[in-house]
């Protein structure tokens, strides 16, 4: 079996295309919505956050030789949990990671506490976040808190989240992406948007669109990079990984 480690439209993705070609799959979810979207494509689903050795016992237990990591390019901490859990557990991994993208019109930063320190030395006004519901609490701890405004998934987990934090609900905006560059200068020019912090989530994630309305409306574009992390075994193209797990089959 080989269990895919889920958190994106890309995983899923994957996932669904390998069971459709008769592969035994089992999609691994954190989330009742992921679980929720999983549920609609693939039959085998595990939910609930692993450690690294509930991970290497869930491989052990059900006859996993292969760990595909697909998870979120943010994902830091699951990737090395997984690679380390594959080592254990004597199985294979592979990490399929969404293609990187032309920053060059983008301020880029290397954390969130880049991103703060920027923002808090060169803007003054309306911050357009959109780094997602688990950083709410450290942005709203390191900037001007009445200044931020959050895209966030509209769930209702990540909306009582958010205003559990003391978020307002002229500083949220739910709504699920990826946008266009209209939907996005949309979005920012209703708030009066100084500046947009996002994170190089890649092509599917819509980060090029994001970078090129602060460009068009001539606003920075604050684009926090992925960690980089030597895996074992690394694709961006799905045409390859594919190709490269028909030894699984």
């Amino acid at each position: 079996m080989i269990l895919v480690l889920g958190g994106t439209s890309d995983s899923l993705k994957i996932a669904e295309t390998l069971e459709g070609s008769g592969y035994d799959v089992c999609f691994s979810v954190v989330t009742d919505y992921g679980e929720q979207l999983a549920k609609k494509k693939v039959k085998k689903i595990t939910k609930g956050r692993m450690d690294q050795e509930q991970m290497k016992q869930f491989v052990l237990d059900h006859n996993v030789s292969l760990i595909l990591d697909g998870t979120h390019p943010f994902a830091a901490i699951v990737s090395k949990t997984a690679i380390a859990a594959s080592k254990e557990a004597g199985v294979a991994y592979v990490r399929y990671e969404r293609p990187r993208v032309n920053l060059e019109h983008a301020v880029k930063v290397s954390s969130n506490e880049e991103a703060c320190q920027w923002v808090n030395e060169n803007i003054s006004g309306t911050i357009y976040l959109t780094t997602g519901s688990k950083t709410l609490k450290f942005f709203r701890d390191n900037v001007s808190f009445e200044d931020i405004v959050a895209r966030i998934l509209p769930t209702a987990e990540v909306l009582i989240e958010t205003e559990k934090l003391g978020f307002q609900a002229h500083q949220i905006e739910g709504i699920k992406g990826p946008f266009s560059v209209e939907m996005n200068k949309a979005l920012m020019t209703k708030n009066g948007a100084k500046v947009m912090i996002t994170k190089e989530s890649g092509i599917a994630g819509g980060i090029l669109e994001k970078i090129e309305a602060c460009h068009q409306m001539g606003i920075p574009c604050v684009v926090i990079a992925r960690e980089d992390i030597d895996y074992p075994k690394l694709f961006n193209d799905t045409a390859e990984l594919y190709k490269c797990l028909e030894e699984y089959k």
